[in-house]
């Protein structure tokens, strides 16, 4: 029975992955294993169920028939470890989450350590990348991501808040050069940057008709970690257009001072998504809601 359940798990992702190279890569497998699995699978149906080529591959019509049943009863199963699931008391397993480095560092992280502490069964791994990940493909339960999320086909998505953008400065550094009122007024000042693939990334605003307006600051100093570029901030290099929630704690000890205040700020929305299904794992569901629940409050100690 074992044998027959891998069978259909590697014939499964092997015409979801569109190879089998890729469904090795999603089963921890090798390429060869993959093959011999769904060949013991045909010899054992009696049928073809690929027309396989050396450059691709695609179902027979028994193929697809199978397929279909396969889902179904995958799905079966599916449902029934959801049950199961939710049932328990308490969630159990493996749950690995993506997201990016220094907000992942220090708003993320303490909310999780806090479920492991609550959850003894529940196992975590955190996976802290800039990049965005496939969560399908590398089998990633939850991603933190900010900015626009037309490229999530297949993920399922909540708001976790905003995350504002805001500029300051150093005392030292407004006293030598005075202090900006307008966006125009940036035009007489030097700002410190973030390079993102070798280009500064523009300071957003927004209009008075809820548009966005780009600022590229004059700028001596472009740096690709923004964690370095409020210490140089701090330093007195320049001005800087920073998280809050990064500037909060340096604004509140007197170490930054905000600017440009009664201009609209800029806000990127945060989300935690995750790929579609219909049964949520409790241990997912729990981390949701945590991420939920607590977010929105880290973020608005930097919202201004």
């Amino acid at each position: 029975m074992t044998d027959r359940l891998s069978g259909i798990s590697a014939f499964v992702e092997a015409v979801e992955a569109g190879s089998f190279a890729l469904a090795a890569q999603r089963l921890n497998l090798s390429r060869s294993a993959v093959g011999k699995t769904i060949a013991r699978l045909e010899a054992r149906l009696g049928v073809r169920l690929f027309h396989r080529t050396t450059r691709s591959q695609r179902l027979t019509d028994d193929g697809q028939a199978y397929y279909e049943r396969c889902l179904r009863a995958l799905g079966e199963l599916e449902a029934a470890e959801a049950a199961l699931d939710d049932g328990r008391r308490e969630p159990t397993g493996r749950l690995r989450i993506t997201m990016p480095v220094l907000f992942g560092r220090r708003c993320i992280t303490p909310i999780l350590l806090e479920l492991a502490q609550r959850y003894p069964q529940l196992a975590l791994e955190v996976l802290y990348s800039d990049q965005r990940a496939n969560l399908i493909e590398e089998g990633i339960d939850l991603a933190i991501r900010g900015g626009d999320l037309a490229d999530n086909s297949g993920l399922t998505a909540r708001r976790l808040g905003t995350q504002h953008m805001v500029v300051c400065a150093s005392p030292a550094y407004l006293a030598q050069h005075g202090r900006p009122h307008t966006l125009a007024d940036l035009d007489q000042h030097t700002g410190i940057t973030y390079v993102r693939a070798g280009l500064p990334v523009p300071w957003r605003f927004r209009t008075a008709d809820g548009g966005i307006e780009e600022v590229k600051i004059r700028s001596r100093l472009g740096l690709n970690d923004i964690e370095a570029i409020c210490d140089a901030a701090t330093a007195g290099i320049g001005l800087v257009w920073m998280p809050g929630w990064l500037v909060a704690e340096r604004i509140r000890n007197g170490l930054l001072v905000p600017l440009l205040e009664d201009v609209p700020g800029y806000g990127i929305a945060l989300h935690v998504v995750w790929p579609q299904n219909r049964h949520l794992p409790s241990r997912v569901r729990v981390a949701i809601d945590a991420l939920v629940e607590q977010v929105p409050a880290m973020l608005s100690r930097g919202a201004g």
